[in-house]
């Protein structure tokens, strides 16, 4: 059997230039209403990108942008080095995954996978030979060998998603654009094509730009993500960067769970939160008043006397997520205010060991003030 060679990717490499897909200042409005608004953004080679926001804040429309599939009303595109803004969705040199798989019903998986493999712009005609080796090897590569004669209504939704995989992948196109291709999937079947996605995407070393509105998702797929909130990019970066320094409060709400605590400042590096004075980190931006954000995870059960931001509070509620507990703290310091703490381990077993014995009249907790951050 002759073996069919496949670049990886199509895309001219710039020596020098790791930038493959760069938007800038892209425009789009329906009417009156601004779906994108002046967005600039910057996709490495290689790369898998999430754009990650609510309903309606603009990611499907910059996605389908770039496709060609909408017409921007302002900015440009560029993609492998050629600006694309003004070309035809098959001059782009991209494969695309839909949430509802698109197959075609009246074609086996092995036709749907064919699919296409002649009509990419600037491609070599292949015979029927490479043809059914490119699709074994691309249903190889997403576990569904032996499928080649069947119909998608013969498919578990997955499996479809599957097919739908790798025929977008098929090609070996310098993009791959996936607009939510898993919501529609079962829990652990969504979680186990995440990991198969990222696999293949490192595998095949393309760049891939991907839109969802599940935060766990795109931590668990993007090399970097963009949130995007009303038509604009709040913060672009790492999902450590924005998990654990959110650019804006929109980013820290959405992203994860947030404890706010409203303050007023004292002096440089201190601030009154209910009784309480705490200490904050100096470069923190110097409002008068604002809000303080820390993470579940960040407060600290059962300090060391010696520690900033050590004071009383109370279990007032107690949830079970599996791997840890969340629990609602109170306390007189903090009138009004409930602090979440996500616990695991030692600090859980020490705080059943004080339930058992009946001393449940508080615990000392503290607010690290590297975990604290000001907001407006």
């Amino acid at each position: 059997m002759t073996q069919t060679s496949f670049p990886a990717s199509t895309s001219p490499q710039h020596e020098g230039d790791d930038i493959f897909l760069s938007v800038r200042d892209i425009e789009k409005r329906f009417g009156a209403f601004t779906a994108l608004d002046r967005v600039s953004l910057e996709v490495k080679h290689g790369e898998m990108v999430c754009l990650l926001g609510p309903s309606g804040c603009g990611k499907t429309t910059l996605l389908r942008t770039i496709a060609g599939l909408e017409r921007q009303d302002g900015g440009r595109l560029h993609a492998g080095g050629r600006e694309i803004s003004l070309l035809p969705p098959q001059s782009r040199d991209y494969g695309i995954l839909f949430q509802s798989y698109a197959l075609f019903p009246n074609l086996t998986v092995e036709d749907n996978v064919a699919y296409g493999l002649n009509n990419g712009a600037g491609r070599p005609k292949l015979s029927r030979q490479q043809k059914h080796e490119r699709v074994a090897e691309m249903l190889g590569m997403v576990g569904l060998s032996g499928s080649e004669r069947k119909y998608p209504g013969q498919l578990s939704g997955g499996q479809q998603q599957r097919v739908a995989l790798a025929r977008a992948l098929a090609p070996s196109p310098s993009l791959l654009l996936l607009d939510e291709p898993l919501s529609a999937l079962d829990a652990q079947v969504r979680e186990h094509l995440q990991l198969e996605i990222r696999r293949l995407q490192k595998e095949f070393r393309i760049t891939t730009l991907m839109v969802t509105h599940d935060q766990e998702e795109a931590m668990v797929m993007a090399d970097r993500i963009a949130v995007m909130n009303r038509g604009r990019i709040e913060q672009f970066g790492t999902p450590d960067e924005i998990y654990r320094r959110p650019a804006s409060p929109f980013v820290a709400d959405f992203i994860g769970q947030s404890n706010w605590l409203p303050f007023s400042r004292i002096s440089g590096s201190q601030v009154a939160v209910g009784t309480l004075q705490l200490e904050i980190r100096p470069e923190e931006e110097e409002l008068a008043n604002g809000r303080l954000f820390c993470r579940p995870e960040a407060v600290d059960l059962f300090p060391h006397e010696s520690a900033a931001n050590r004071f009383r509070a109370r279990v007032v509620d107690r949830i079970y997520l599996g791997n840890r507990y969340r629990l609602a703290l109170a306390s007189d310091a903090l009138p009004g205010q409930t602090l979440l703490a996500d616990v695991m381990g030692d600090a859980h077993d020490r705080l059943n060991a004080m339930h058992d014995a009946g001393h449940d009249q508080g615990i000392w907790i503290s607010l690290p003030r590297q975990a604290l951050q000001v907001f407006v």
